[in-house]
Parts: structure tokens; C-alpha cells; sequence
């Protein structure tokens, strides 16, 4: 459902009047923690923050019916496949900033500057704490024989698995990328149900000895309020697959300038503030996930672990590949 918030620096974006300085926001992005970042903009630029909340397809079919009209200035969303349909869509224009081309990592980056990565998270290979077979290292190995019956793992249909899947390809070829499919197929413990968190309360019941997840989601259980969820943030742990060769697989939440937005200049200017320090940091922490710029420090849960070696592949390949991804997995009966 798509949600419309009204708070302190926000304005109610369907009964607002036009305002020369204001911006508006079509996001996927739903923390309480991001308000915070528009009012301080408000208070830093005097542009007003205005702000419509709603699921990928709902925004980018909105965004398409209005047309011209528009009130969109920003899409944000999360991971590449998602940005992805959006050019597809025809939904965003090129951004011309030196500070988010310089601050923005380059595989974090549209090709032709369609869209910039705000946040990062890593999907990851988990094991129960201290049961981590020593050979067990990379994304590959989730196909080993040895783990029939032992791996939990999101559907197929999931983005996130789709665009893991996508940089398989990638790295590995469509041959060998359907290869792995087919062997995680086989090892699955049981038929994917749920979300990260469901894989990951799996793994601490016994129920896999291996399961695969984004970072952030073990943040949010090791950050509630809810001891259940804190025992089993405890009762697992993570590693970086592939250290030794091409590194772990990044994902992101990012922005784009809509084609027809009618405040592209207080747009541009929103987003570089998005890549502040200051904002990368509120960003980062309030999802458990990592800054886009390097160097930024954070404070919660994943704090620990922001030094791995990542894959550098750029994230738009994501989308490019999606297509195959979904088709290998139909091919080998993924569920």
C-alpha cells in the first residue's frame, strides 16, 4: 500500500500546493530513521522534503501513468535489479554531479550516471557459531555434494537471490552458473519459505547446517528488542565468500533523477547530501547496512565487519542479467 507521510520538514505530498523549493521523493526505502535526514536537509537548504512511500512496481507504474506530470524529483530504491526495471521503465534521466561521481564507488554507479548507490549490504554465507566446516569458503561451495540436504535459502523469484544468480553469471559463465543452481537446488533442507530472517531462525533450529542471507537482516535480529531474535543472532555466524579470488557479492539501495522531475537542481543537490558523512552515516546505520563512501564510520551491529574484499562488478550488471537468472533457475527447478 502506498503510504504518504506527514511529519515535522515533511509535507503531505498530495494536498501540498507547488512550492519553488521543495523536492519530492517516490521511496522503497520505509526506516523512521530517514526522516531524520530530511529534516536536517530542510534545516541546512530551506528546501522542503516531500515524500511518498510504496513497494518498487507500485512507484514505477505510478511514476509511468503521470507522465509528464510528474511531481516525481527521486526514485529510491533498493537492490540493482530494482534500479534496473527503472531504466528499463524509461523512469530515470542522467544526473550530472562531481561530487556523487566522485564519492559514489564506480561499480556503485549507473554506467551513464542513471542512478547512484546511497547504502551497501553483502549476501553472505552463514553457519551455526563455531561450525563452520574448513571448506567452506565460497559462493561455489553452497553446490558441494556435502551440503545435500543441508542449505536454506530464499525462492528463486527473490531479487536479491536473482541478482546473486546474475553475478554468477557473470563471474562464472551461463553454463557453470547453471551448474550451481542445479547443486543448491539439490542441497536444499527444505522448500525456500520465508524471508532472510526465516533462513537465518532455520539455521539456529537445526533445521540447515548452512543458510545464505544479506548482512543487514542479521543486524536487525542482533539490534531488537526481542531476546528471541537476539538468540539467534548469537547462534549464527557469517563469513565473506570468495576472499581469495573475486570477492563477495555487494548489492545496494539507490537513487535516480526522474525523467520529467521538476526540481532537478534541489534533486541533485538532496542527493549529494545523501553522500555527506553525516548522512551516510544515519543512512547505513538505520538499516544495519554499510556506507556507500568509504571511510564513513558506523555504529551498530555490522560495525565489525566492514573490511572484506568485494566482487567491484558493477551493480548494473544485476539487471542486465536478471532475465538469464530468472530462466536458469526455471531450467533447473529451482523453487
Amino acid at each position: 500500500m502506498l503510504r504518504t507521510l506527514t511529519t515535522v520538514g515533511l509535507t503531505a505530498l498530495i494536498a501540498a500546493p507547488a512550492m519553488a523549493q521543495e523536492v519530492n521523493l517516490y521511496s522503497t526505502r520505509h526506516y523512521d530513521t530517514d526522516l531524520h535526514l530530511y529534516e536536517n536537509f530542510t534545516e541546512a537548504t530551506g528546501i522542503q522534503v516531500n515524500l511518498i512511500e510504496g513497494s518498487g512496481e507500485q512507484l514505477i507504474q505510478r511514476i509511468q501513468t503521470e507522465g509528464v506530470n510528474s511531481p516525481a524529483d527521486l526514485y529510491i530504491t533498493v537492490d540493482g535489479g530494482r534500479l534496473h526495471r527503472a531504466v528499463e521503465a524509461g523512469v530515470f534521466q542522467p544526473i550530472e554531479s562531481a561530487v556523487l561521481e566522485e564519492r559514489v564507488p564506480e561499480a556503485q554507479q549507473h554506467p551513464d550516471n542513471l542512478w547512484f548507490g546511497l547504502t551497501a549490504r553483502a549476501r553472505v554465507i552463514f553457519t551455526r557459531s563455531g561450525e563452520r566446516p574448513e571448506w567452506l569458503n565460497d559462493y561455489e561451495d553452497l553446490a558441494d555434494p556435502r551440503l545435500e540436504g543441508e542449505v536454506c535459502i530464499r525462492s528463486s523469484s527473490n531479487i536479491y537471490n536473482i541478482s546473486l544468480m546474475a553475478e554468477m553469471i557473470d563471474a562464472l559463465g551461463a553454463e557453470a552458473a547453471q551448474e550451481w543452481a542445479a547443486g543448491v537446488a539439490n542441497n536444499l533442507a527444505r522448500p525456500p519459505q520465508g524471508g532472510d530472517r526465516d533462513q537465518l531462525r532455520a539455521l539456529a533450529a537445526g533445521e540447515c547446517s548452512v543458510a545464505v542471507s544479506n548482512t543487514y537482516y542479521w543486524g536487525a535480529l542482533a539490534s531488537s528488542q526481542d531476546p528471541a531474535d537476539n538468540e539467534v543472532a548469537a547462534a549464527v555466524e557469517f563469513f565473506y565468500p570468495n576472499q581469495d579470488d573475486r570477492g563477495a557479492h555487494v548489492n545496494i539501495s539507490g537513487a535516480g533523477l526522474t525523467a520529467h522531475a521538476p526540481n532537478p537542481e534541489n534533486a541533485i543537490r538532496f542527493l549529494e547530501y545523501l553522500v555527506s558523512d553525516e548522512a551516510q552515516q544515519i543512512l547505513a546505520d538505520s538499516n544495519n547496512e554499510f556506507p556507500i563512501v568509504p571511510g564513513v564510520e558506523i555504529t551498530g551491529p555490522v560495525a565489525p565487519f566492514t573490511e572484506f574484499n568485494s566482487s567491484g562488478v558493477n551493480v548494473s550488471v544485476y539487471g542486465l542479467n536478471a532475465r538469464q537468472a530468472t530462466d536458469i533457475f526455471d531450467t533447473v527447478g529451482f523453487p
